[in-house]
């Protein structure tokens, strides 16, 4: 039989994994798109830009499509990983 104390422990850590499994999938970090503005504003400011370069900076910034990394392996537009072999031809 087991203890008092290790009854306890295994409570407690059962409500805690089932309040890790009950929690929302979306992340908890998430910006919203007025939050998100704000950040490509601060950029587009940082780096002085006016004009057409700072609206197209915050529209590409606004898609995420800014990111200086390029795009991510595997993304439509991104070039093959090295040492990846092609597709085979049809």
């Amino acid at each position: 039989m087991l203890s008092h104390a290790c009854r306890t422990i295994f409570l407690v850590a059962f409500l805690a994994a089932a309040l890790v499994a009950m929690s929302p999938s979306a992340p908890s970090l998430a910006v919203t798109a007025k939050e998100k503005m704000a950040t490509c504003k601060f950029g587009a400011d940082d780096q002085k830009l006016q004009g057409t370069a700072r609206a197209k900076f915050l529209k590409n910034c606004m898609a995420n499509r800014n990111d200086p990394r390029g795009p991510a392996p595997g993304a439509a537009g991104a070039p093959p990983a090295a040492g990846a072999v092609p597709p085979p031809k049809q």
